[in-house]
């Protein structure tokens, strides 16, 4: 994986000292090469992260065709390159290396615009022709990509932080940004990129930014179709398709792991990949003190810890627990906002970026299990429509428990929660159903669709920005299309067989995990229980708003403020944070916006 960004700017050369200085702020993401190159109206930066070839996947990458020179700078991963080669080979493709990029650029060449439909992967790249430029994201957006257009010049990058770099780009963030943080944070809008000036291309988006200006298109969306498929003709498919996802993203030229929680989603992928593959390496992940003060809830109804293990003595991996102490969730905070560029999901950030550095001591690629829930049905809302069809989004238990905390006539929450309704209704409204389907397919379809664009969304988002922070390339098999392609048109009876979560997936999985691991109930990803941490979080809170340059202390409310600090325990945020998250989010929001020196246009 790495980092791509650049400029386009057909009135004055583009400024090689401004493109450094933006690619410059993403070199964790590609420690390994950087690259500029300047060719007449355009810049393109890499930073790599070698995984593939490492000798000759050096980008930007150029290759001639018909009197033109093609030059794309390319994050991600493409994982059908032995199906591609022999195909654009015979179109006159000449390949020179083993890397993927190499695959890609000619595929830009010889098939167009039409290029992504045929790639199965991650990715977010661009090629420069020498007149305009093509853009492309992977379907579910799993690789970043954002942009902003400053007059008639386009500038685009990996992170919103290498945009901010540009000096024509201001860090500004007006009411829509500002009510998602407050009342969505971690999940944003897709598009948005929370800063005014700043967009984010939409998943399965692709086209052109030339002198006409950008433009912009889906190439791949959902489609809504019968399925026919009984019980075990569905499981058939889905262990094949998930075997083929895993087995296909299992080739790296550096050491490879899988993160392992004793979960049935990431049990499923370590127990293909072990078979697969000699002397897998495994890691999971705990908090110190869990053990001691972990409160059973029924959206975490147990620990991972004992599971894990149980998990990689079944499929003979060599397992490694890592145990983040307390005050390294505390003190990687900061660090968290700066790898996500805003503020986000408090100790479950800073803790995954404090594993993906330790994983980043032994190992550079990693496979992982997120995606699953979302796909196969694994949230309340797929079969309680109470939650799906109200006015807000189904994961947020309480609205406006941020929002109060700062003063009204700043945040001006009714506006917000409003202005987020509207976004909310239409976002089930372009739902693609099957007319005559039954309700409970209807709701498990709207729910699949709010799920991967919003909720599933923002978990990549979390997992690419803290592993990328640390050098480390995590991929998702879940995220290939084909599974959600075929699953979101299965009969909700099918999925939830038994009145069971995943019930499909499980069914797909069996013989291959210990009946414990196969039936275990959802447990999500872990957060710190040790009151220590809330101790240590609230004592920074208050350090910090006692300071007299305390960008927060003159946005929030008093009394509001004194209460939750006054508070004991309770869920503030619905089951993604308690008051211990609370503060921590109000710490970060607190750093980011003194060091991004963010100014608000509300």
């Amino acid at each position: 994986m790495c980092s791509i960004c650049g400029e386009i700017s057909y009135d004055m050369p583009p400024r090689q000292s401004v493109i450094r200085l933006s690619s410059d702020t993403m070199r964790h993401r590609g420690p390994d090469q950087h690259g500029l190159r300047l060719s007449g109206a355009a810049a393109l930066a890499h930073n790599r992260l070698s995984v593939m070839d490492p000798a000759g996947g050096i980008q930007p990458m150029s290759a001639d065709w018909q009197g033109k020179t093609y030059t794309i700078v390319y994050n991600g991963e493409v994982y059908n390159v032995d199906e591609l080669k022999p195909m654009l080979s015979a179109k006159g493709a000449v390949f020179t290396t083993s890397c993927d990029t190499e695959v890609v650029l000619w595929a830009y060449i010889l098939l167009g615009e039409d290029c992504p439909q045929h790639l199965n992967g991650i990715f977010a790249f661009a090629v420069w022709d020498g007149e305009r430029l093509f853009l492309a994201r992977d379907r579910f957006g799993v690789k970043p990509l954002f942009y902003s257009l400053v007059g008639d010049t386009l500038l685009f990058a990996s992170e919103i932080k290498a945009l901010l770099a540009h000096p024509d780009v201001s860090p500004v963030v007006d009411a829509d940004g500002l009510w998602q943080l407050l009342f969505l944070s971690p999940v944003t809008v897709p598009g948005s990129g929370i800063f005014r000036d700043i967009r984010e291309v939409l998943p399965a988006h692709a086209g052109y930014f030339s002198r006409d200006g950008l433009r912009l298109h889906p190439y791949w969306s959902l489609k809504a179709t019968t399925c026919s498929d009984s019980y075990e003709e569905a499981a058939d498919h889905v262990r094949a398709l998930l075997t083929d996802a895993v087995v296909r993203q299992l080739g790296s030229d550096v050491p490879l792991c899988t993160f392992l929680s004793g979960g049935l989603d990431s049990s499923a992928v370590t127990a293909i990949a072990a078979k697969n593959t000699d002397a897998l390496s495994t890691y999971s992940f705990e908090y110190e003190g869990n053990k001691q003060h972990f409160h059973r809830t029924l959206f975490q109804p147990q620990g991972d810890d004992m599971y894990a293990i149980r998990a990689a003595r079944a499929l003979g991996t060599s397992h490694t627990v890592l145990t983040v102490p307390t005050d390294e969730v505390a003190a990687c905070l900061s660090d968290a906002v700066t790898a996500r560029d805003f503020p986000g999901q408090a100790d479950i950030d800073s803790s995954l970026l404090w594993f993906c550095r330790q994983v980043k001591n032994r190992h550079t690629v990693a496979l992982c299990g997120e995606c699953a829930d979302e796909i196969f049905g694994g949230y309340p809302w797929f079969y309680r429509p109470e939650m799906l069809y109200r006015e807000f989004f189904p994961w947020v238990h309480d609205p406006f428990v941020r929002a109060n905390l700062f003063r009204p006539e700043w945040a001006r929450p009714k506006d917000g929660y409003d202005a987020l309704c509207d976004i909310y209704r239409q976002t089930l409204e372009a739902c693609p159903l099957v007319d005559g389907e039954p309700d409970e397919d209807r709701t498990a379809r709207v729910a699949t669709w709010l799920s991967v664009n919003y909720f599933m969304a923002s978990l990549l988002e979390r997992k690419d920005r803290m592993s990328m922070a640390s050098g480390v390339e995590v991929r998702v098999p879940y995220a290939d299309h084909r599974i959600l392609e075929y699953v979101f048109n299965v009969p909700w009876h099918i999925k939830f067989a038994g009145n069971t979560e995943k019930a499909l997936l499980r069914q797909a999985m069996d013989g291959l995990l210990p009946d414990d691991i196969l039936w275990r109930k959802k447990s999500p990803y872990p957060k710190t229980h040790n009151p220590a941490y809330e101790k240590l979080v609230t004592d920074l809170l208050k350090e910090r708003l006692s300071r007299s340059d305390s960008a927060l202390a003159a946005l929030l409310a008093p009394e509001a403020l004194a209460q939750l600090l006054e508070s004991r325990g309770g869920t503030w945020f619905g089951q993604l944070m308690g008051k211990p998250q609370l503060l921590a989010w109000l710490l970060q929001f607190e750093e980011w916006v003194e060091k991004y020196n963010v100014q608000f246009a509300i």
